[in-house]
This record gives C-alpha cells, sequence and structure tokens, in this order.
C-alpha cells in the first residue's frame, strides 16, 4: 500500500517527538523525508524557507523584552514592585500568596515570559512564605500560577509570534490581553485566597496595616520601577514606539533605573540578562527557521485543507470547533514548549478559523491562556521546575497544588470562548479590531 507524503512526515515528526528529538530537529528532518520522497521541490527550499522565518522583524522584540525583565530583577526594581503590592493586601488571609500573584501581574508587563515572572517574583516572596508559615507545596504553587500571567499580560513573547504568524496587529493583540489578564488575575488571586483560608494560612504579621502616608513614601520611593510598565507600554499605545523600539526602550530604562536610581546594577547582572536574552533568542530563531520550512511543505501537501475538511465533518459550529482546538492544545501543552506549540500550529489552523469566521484576535487570547495550562502541566511544565528550584520541593507534589489553578484557568478560558465581547471588546473601541 502506498504511503501519502502527509503521513510519511506525520509519522516521523511523531517519532521523533517520541525519541526526545528536539523540536526544531524533528522539523528540519521531517521536512528533508518530505522534500526527498516527495520530489516537487528543490533541495534549495530548505535555506530559502529558514532565512525567511528568521528575516523577520518583530522577532527583535523578544530578546530585549528577556533582558529588560533579567535587568529590572538585578536592578531592586521587583523588590520595589512587591513592597507596594505588599502593604495593599499583606495582611489579609493568604496575604503573601495574593501578594505574589498581583505582583506577578505588574511584573508581566515588564518581562513578556512566564518562567522569567516566576523566578523575579518567587525568589522574594516564596521563601517569605515559607518563613510566614505557610505550607512549601502553597508558595510553590501559588507562585508558579502567578508566573503564568507573564504569557498573557502586554508585553508577551508569545503574542508577538502569534502576531506575525497570523498576520494581526502585535498592539491590537497587545490591547486585547488587558481585560483578560486582569480576569486571570482575578480567579487566580481568588483561588490562593479560598486556598489560604482553608488552610489557615493568615496575613504577614510583619507587615504593618495600611497606612495611606506610608504607602505613598512607598509610591514615592519605588516611583520609576512603578512606572516602567507605563513607559512601555505608553510607548506603544502612543504611537511612539514600535513593538521591537519599546522594546529596547525597555533596556534602557531598565538599565537608567537600576544604575542611575537603585544603583543596583553590577556588570555581572548584564552579563547575565545578555546571555539569557541570547539564549532564548537563539532557541526561538532555530525553530522559528525549521517550522517556516516545514509550514511551507504543509501548505503544499494543502494540510490546512485537509485538517478543515476533517474538523468541518464533525462541527461547523465555531465554539465547537474552538474547544475542540482548545481540547488539543491542552495535550500537547504536557509535551511541547508554548514557543513551539503556537509556531507549528498556528500556520495550519489559521485558514480554517478563517473558512469559519473566528476572529484571530479572539482566538489568539484563546491560544495564549490555553498554553498558560501548558505551563503548569507536567511533564514539561516549565514554571513548576522553575517554583521547585525556589522552594526545594519536588514537581509532583507542586502539580498537585496547582490544581486548582488550572480550574480556575479552565473556567477563564470557558468565559473568554463564549464570551468573545470580553477579548474583543477593547480593541475594538480603540479601532484596532479585525
Amino acid at each position: 500500500m502506498e504511503i501519502s507524503v502527509m503521513a510519511m512526515v506525520l509519522i516521523s515528526l511523531g517519532a521523533l517527538f517520541l525519541l526526545g528529538m528536539p523540536i526544531f530537529m524533528s522539523l528540519a528532518v521531517s521536512s528533508v523525508v518530505a522534500l526527498h520522497f516527495g520530489g516537487y521541490l528543490p533541495m534549495s527550499v530548505i535555506h530559502n524557507s529558514i532565512f525567511d522565518g528568521l528575516n523577520i522583524f518583530p522577532l527583535l522584540a523578544i530578546p530585549c523584552f528577556v533582558i529588560a525583565g533579567t535587568i529590572m530583577e538585578h536592578g531592586n526594581i521587583t523588590n520595589q514592585i512587591v513592597d507596594v503590592v505588599k502593604q495593599l493586601v499583606g495582611r489579609m488571609h493568604g496575604g503573601l500568596g495574593v501578594t505574589t500573584i498581583l505582583a506577578c501581574t505588574f511584573f508581566a508587563a515588564i518581562s513578556g515570559s512566564g518562567p522569567g515572572t516566576v523566578a523575579a517574583v518567587g525568589t522574594i516572596l516564596v521563601p517569605a512564605m515559607i518563613r510566614s508559615g505557610y505550607s512549601k507545596e502553597y508558595a510553590a504553587s501559588v507562585a508558579s500560577s502567578g508566573g503564568t500571567i507573564g504569557i498573557l499580560i502586554p508585553p508577551s513573547n508569545p503574542m508577538i509570534i502569534y502576531s506575525i504568524l497570523a498576520n494581526v496587529s502585535v498592539t491590537a493583540m497587545f490591547t486585547a490581553g488587558f481585560v483578560p489578564g486582569f480576569v486571570v488575575c482575578f480567579a487566580m488571586t481568588t483561588t490562593a485566597w479560598l486556598i489560604a483560608r482553608k488552610h489557615g494560612f493568615r496575613g504577614d504579621e510583619n507587615t504593618p496595616p495600611f497606612h495611606l502616608p506610608t504607602f505613598l513614601r512607598s509610591c514615592r520611593k519605588g516611583f520609576f520601577s512603578l512606572i516602567t510598565p507605563v513607559v512601555i507600554l505608553g510607548s506603544i499605545y502612543s504611537g511612539l514606539c514600535t513593538t521591537v523600539e519599546a522594546a529596547v526602550l525597555a533596556v534602557a530604562y531598565a538599565l537608567f533605573v537600576g544604575i542611575v536610581i537603585n544603583r543596583a546594577i553590577r556588570p555581572i547582572h548584564i552579563y547575565k540578562a545578555l546571555l539569557e536574552g541570547g539564549m532564548l533568542c537563539g532557541a526561538v530563531l532555530i525553530i522559528v527557521g525549521t517550522s517556516t520550512l516545514f509550514g511551507k511543505i504543509m501548505t503544499y501537501e494543502e494540510a490546512p485543507q485537509q485538517l478543515a475538511a476533517a474538523v468541518l465533518n464533525i462541527s461547523s459550529d465555531p465554539y465547537v470547533i474552538l474547544l475542540l482546538i482548545i481540547g488539543v492544545l491542552i495535550i500537547l501543552g504536557m509535551f511541547m514548549e508554548t514557543l513551539s506549540t503556537i509556531i507549528i500550529l498556528v500556520p495550519v489552523l489559521m485558514p480554517m478559523l478563517n473558512m469559519v469566521g473566528i476572529d484571530p484576535i479572539h482566538f489568539g487570547i484563546i491560544l495564549v491562556v490555553t498554553n498558560e495550562m501548558a505551563l503548569l502541566t507536567p511533564p514539561l511544565g516549565v514554571n513548576l521546575f522553575v517554583a521547585s528550584r525556589i522552594s526545594q520541593v519536588s514537581v509532583e507534589r507542586i502539580s498537585l497544588g496547582v490544581l486548582p489553578y488550572l480550574f480556575a484557568l479552565l473556567v477563564a478560558i470557558l468565559l473568554f470562548t463564549f464570551v468573545p465581547e470580553v477579548v474583543t471588546f477593547l480593541p475594538k473601541a480603540l479601532g484596532m479590531g479585525n
């Protein structure tokens, strides 16, 4: 029986994934298999496609936001944000847990990275929770869960990648992320508060009662740190900067605050930030390049059309289709890194979504929020490993601790799916809707 090129590609891709081959290598090998057995494309398509995938200007924003986030972490900016938030909610039940999630939300408007947010905020607040009598499992689970907001509140690295692949405005995607981001933040803080009440975790007794003059003094002391999101996002929405220019501005501003204002940055911190940004940039670019080649082959094989036909045979209802995609994303998220999932699936899914009239901005937010769950689901849940390293608690125990937060995320996903206005209202109000 003759096996189609598409079947060979999918079989080889699945086999390489199971063997533990890196994502980029699996995509590259599967693409070469298709080129060899298909015989309809020259081998020169390999380097042409990879170059086309890398020659995308907005990708420059990703390493810059990561570098800025790392510099801010070492520049005492995160500490000042935590101090202000702790004064507001530190004394309530589970106050440090709620503080962690709110601080993650604030820091997410700086870094654009889930694991980066966990590392920056968790390093400060996880030990503080443990010292205050919170269980290690609670501390680790609340930090890893709060860190998921890092990829939803703008700026967001996954949103930048999605915007490029789906051909939508990065600014529109960022705008669409605000309301869902605060909805997820509310769901997370409510969950953390309920769990804290159940287990009797009280507020931080070392935090004095809220006192407005003291709070205002803290805000004045950390003024330059607190306005960081305003500087970064304001430059984008005002039209003064593109996303890439705002990312570079974020690096410059982080250096200014860390060196001149807080006097906390040393040359070793700048080196670490550049190293982390370079490593992430290399990882993203090599996956984007090989996925562009893979996507071109999928297009020649008419994979999007075949997928659309298969799904539409099940249902043509947009909500049913979205639920099917969400189910697939939750399963894939257990085994694939967030950016890899987006890079591989979006070029295949977008033609089908356009056929059934699903707003690409609406779908983009659902995609990002569903991938938040991937950061918390083993065996690949990256946030779990970061929190495990900070708290010295096994990933297995943290995985059980994050189950209530996963349920809260699932409820939020269903809300965004069935009430799309929650996502699309703000972009449309500002004239950014598709």
